[in-house]
């Protein structure tokens, strides 16, 4: 059950199986229905979520209803509110199940603790923030720097095979574009082809 979790954590440091069945002793294993929340916004964060199965989303709700998705979580991925869960303040963001969706949560004060017991996961917790951070700052200057098309693209290859799985207004709001222009994207590329040069 938790092999893919040790593929993805032995990718950046080695384990040995007593230090893998520690960390796995210290997380959760939630489970959510589709639709429901992880967080919400204002919550207490005391958790960050690696996705088993399915597919949620952290997005902000403006105090006018407007939702802006800053990003989705499937297979093999982290979701929570980041900021708020390491700085411990209230959640600004919520993060909603697409699907049914199964979780291991992992508090922030066993965390903390685990760190003295096993310090090299500190340091695959600080790459892994540390690439969320550039994959931000790359998502920033792709939004400044290319066209919808391209970003649309780009979300294609971060995010492969997720399109039948997160309807179509949720992706639009990731990119920052209205639906009606996703949908001319998707025909302009199964038309001509994903060529962005023009």
């Amino acid at each position: 059950m938790y092999s893919a979790l040790r593929s993805h954590i032995e990718a950046i440091v080695s384990l040995t199986d007593s230090e893998f069945e520690e960390f796995v002793s210290i997380l959760s294993l939630e489970k959510f229905k589709k639709d429901e929340f992880i967080i919400r916004q204002g919550d207490a964060v005391t958790k960050e979520y690696y996705v088993l199965e399915g597919c949620a989303q952290a997005y902000y709700a403006s105090e006018t209803g407007d939702r802006s998705v800053l990003q989705f979580a499937i297979e093999d991925w982290w979701i929570s509110d980041f900021s708020a869960f390491y700085n411990n303040t209230p959640a600004v963001l919520n993060v909603r199940c697409i699907e049914d969706t199964v979780v291991l949560g992992l508090h922030r004060q066993h965390l903390e603790e685990f760190y003295e017991r096993v310090p090299k996961f500190e340091r695959f917790f600080r790459i892994k923030v540390t690439k969320a951070f550039l994959s931000l700052k790359n998502r920033i200057q792709s939004g400044l720097d290319k066209n919808s098309k391209e970003r649309y693209l780009d979300f294609c290859q971060t995010y492969s095979n997720i399109e039948r799985r997160v309807p179509n207004y949720q992706i639009a709001s990731y990119l920052g574009i209205q639906p009606q222009s996703l949908s001319r994207i998707r025909k302009e590329i199964q038309t001509s082809g994903p060529d962005i040069s023009t």
